[in-house]
């Protein structure tokens, strides 16, 4: 396969904007499926891409799918993506491993808040998009306002390649900029597309637009400006200023249409062919384990070593399914490969092609493919090499969860099931964690918000036959302390024999960061050095519950400056003693304080509701940060308490009649209101008292 006809895109937006709809339109389009369902269709089936039976149930994705089809002789990887944020490390380990993105827009609604979650994520790993202005055939649908939004909210040189021929009802069809001629789609799916003359009220506006368009890329291609000059614009000239613009992340073509309606879909995948990314036009680059400051670039040439990331696993009735990107070399059925993180070495005894759930065998794969392989044992985020290479691949960006709940299973097969599930899951998703709770005894599992951790049990109950009882959702609080203290300990212990003796002295500051820092600043060897890393230990193993209501610490700055040891007495276990004995008696001294998730809450709704919307945010302890009206929506920006929001979907619902929604996301941590943290007080000492009474 020739690199330069293969493009790895995605597909993203804010929920409901029509992701999976134009995903369905593109398969049918390219052939690759024969008959077009719909996302909530009354006929049962679903699309192509929800292969989940809860997908299909909500109308919403939950796990990002991928497939593989042909268009103009080129060859494209596509990854449809959940709209959701509680779902956003599907879109953040997709995007790991694009090379160029379709940004979806609702041609009402705009920009919206998971709009610009998809743009930060899109940045983070550099991706090329194309914006696709949707549903230009509602009531309100306005692409050129759309456009604006793109510049002014995301900061896109966001520049229209087409403008449409009626609007709302009266949507008929596009006018192509490039070309000047007006594009039509007919036929019972709109698989025709003609081309005519543009209508005569359109002439001026199409001019103007194209004049603009031409204005925008003359600055990314001298070639370009010159025959804008001398008036010999060619199409040719505008796809290559295009190409380079978009490349270079200075420019973002939008594309216009109405997927449901089948109307421009064939233009955005030319425009996919034309002006998006082939894995050559993208650097990537892995690291030497031996120096992780070094940034190597990788060759992408099927000759090399190979090198390949695993960004998402499924863990089907066949065993583990591996989705994996090549970014060097080719795999073939049969090959040894090495895990880069365990050094285990791994035969390839499946390769397949997925289209969505289903799979087709193939038997080989070159640099820059997406595919997967069965039966291998990794993690999600592993990098795959040939042996005689020793690079890595560097990791995705995974969020911390900020929700927990206990579940309990109803019986002793329950119990195996659930432990089965949570064992699959938590391979899967890295934002989804589960745990033991050693004082209640309770299973915990922690996600990225409610909807999350609802589908998880949801799942469990339907393909592992777990019944399991849910506890009430908890809030992950965190505490630290407020000012520095100095700290000076002797942990001795004499039990016939060698006894444990261990002295340290130095003090405890609040981090900036969150993260727990120990530095080592002590001079003369009081304390060997062989025990330095045992106050370290000692110190690190007290910070996952401090002694103020229970929470994980928040950062922390440990500096050892002094200390004394015994020559026969001092030991590792001794050392690790003594730290954890100066936490247990300073750490109250530095007048520790609660800490509550605040989240950045955005919720969009008609105008006439604004006031009922933003009651339901004062009433939360939010604080609006901003509002903002278009054309009869309002979106209202503020950060809330993530403990205030559970619920929140009833309220909203029946303060706007089902008008509005809403979307969260993890903000920063922020110190808890004295009512709060004195009943998080209460509950931990409350706590402390059943443990001490019932042993």
């Amino acid at each position: 396969m020739e690199l330069t006809t293969l493009r790895n895109i995605g597909i993203s937006a804010h929920i409901d904007s029509g992701k999976t709809t134009l995903t369905e339109r593109i398969l049918f389009y390219t052939n690759r499926i024969h008959a077009m369902h719909e996302v909530k269709g009354k006929d049962g089936v679903g699309a192509t891409m929800d292969s989940m039976d809860l997908e299909r149930e909500r109308g919403i994705t939950i796990q990002s799918a991928s497939t593989h089809t042909e268009w103009l002789d080129h060859q494209i990887n596509i990854i449809d993506t959940p709209g959701h944020v509680d779902f956003t490390i599907e879109v953040e380990r997709s995007l790991r491993v694009l090379d160029g993105a379709i940004l979806v827009l609702c041609g009402v609604a705009g920009v919206q808040s998971q709009s610009l979650t998809v743009d930060r994520q899109m940045r983070r790993y550099n991706v090329p998009r194309l914006a696709f202005v949707n549903k230009c055939d509602r009531v309100g649908a306005n692409p050129a306002r759309v456009t604006e939004q793109l510049r002014e909210k995301l900061r896109l040189n966001a520049v229209m390649m087409q403008i449409p021929i009626g609007l709302e009802q009266d949507f008929r069809g596009i006018v192509d900029l490039v070309s000047m001629k007006a594009l039509y789609f007919t036929g019972e799916f709109g698989e025709d597309v003609s081309a005519d003359e543009i209508p005569e009220d359109l002439r001026i506006e199409a001019e103007t637009r194209r004049e603009a368009l031409v204005d925008a890329l003359s600055q990314h291609s001298d070639e370009l400006l010159e025959a804008a000059l001398e008036d010999r614009v060619t199409e040719e000239l505008i796809h290559a200023a295009a190409r380079k613009a978009v490349l270079s992340l200075e420019f973002c073509p939008v594309f216009i249409g109405s997927a449901y309606k089948n109307k421009g879909v064939q233009p955005l995948l030319d425009g996919v062919v034309r002006y998006l990314p082939c894995p050559i036009d993208v650097e990537n680059f892995a690291v030497d384990p031996t120096d992780e400051e070094k940034k190597i670039a990788v060759t992408h040439k099927p000759g090399d070593p190979t090198l390949a990331y695993a960004f998402k696993l499924e863990d089907g009735p066949f065993g583990q399914l591996t989705y994996i990107r090549l970014y060097q070399g080719k795999i073939v059925k049969g090959d040894t490969l090495v895990n880069a993180r365990t050094g285990k070495r791994q035969k390839i005894g499946r390769l397949v092609r997925m289209h969505a759930n289903k799979m087709e065998d193939i038997t080989e794969a070159d640099s820059g493919d997406i595919v997967a392989m069965f039966g291998i044992d990794c993690a999600s985020g592993d990098t795959f090499r040939s042996e005689e290479c020793d690079l890595t691949l560097t990791s995705m960006h995974v969020p911390e969860p900020v929700v927990h709940l206990a579940i309990h299973p109803s019986d002793r097969k329950a119990a195996d099931n659930m432990s089965k599930a949570l064992q699959r899951f938590s391979k899967e998703d890295p934002t989804f964690r589960v745990r033991l709770d050693p004082k209640s005894n309770e299973t915990i599992i922690s996600g990225m918000g409610e909807l999350h951790l609802e589908v998880y049990v949801e799942r469990m109950k339907r393909e592992y036959k777990a019944e399991v009882t849910v506890g009430a959702p908890r809030v992950a609080f965190r505490e630290h302390i407020t000012r520095e203290i100095e700290f000076d300990y002797t942990h001795k212990k004499q039990t016939g024999g060698a006894g444990q003796y261990g002295r340290i002295s130095g003090t405890l500051a609040p981090s900036a960061d969150g993260q727990f820092h120990f530095v080592n600043a002590v001079t003369g060897g009081n304390v060997p050095k062989e025990f330095i890393s045992s106050v370290e230990k000692g110190f690190r193993s007290m910070i996952g519950e401090g002694m103020f209501i229970g929470a994980p610490v928040d950062g922390i700055v440990v500096t050892l400056s002094d200390g004394a040891s015994h020559a026969v007495d001092s030991s590792d276990m001794a050392f690790q003693a003594a730290a954890r004995g100066a936490f247990r008696e300073y750490y109250l001294q530095g007048k520790p304080q609660a800490l509550e998730p605040v989240m950045d809450l955005s919720v969009e709704g008609p105008t006439e509701y604004q006031g009922p919307m933003v009651g339901t945010i004062l009433q939360r302890r939010g604080i609006l940060v901003g509002t903002t009206e278009d054309a009869g929506f309002v979106r209202i920006d503020a950060e809330v308490p993530l403990a205030e929001m559970f619920g929140y979907a009833t309220t909203l619902r029946s303060a706007t009649q089902g008008k509005a929604e809403f979307s969260m996301e993890f903000r920063r941590y922020a110190a808890a209101p004295k009512s709060v943290e004195e009943q998080l007080i209460f509950q931990y000492r409350e706590r402390k008292l059943r443990e001490q009474s019932g042993k």
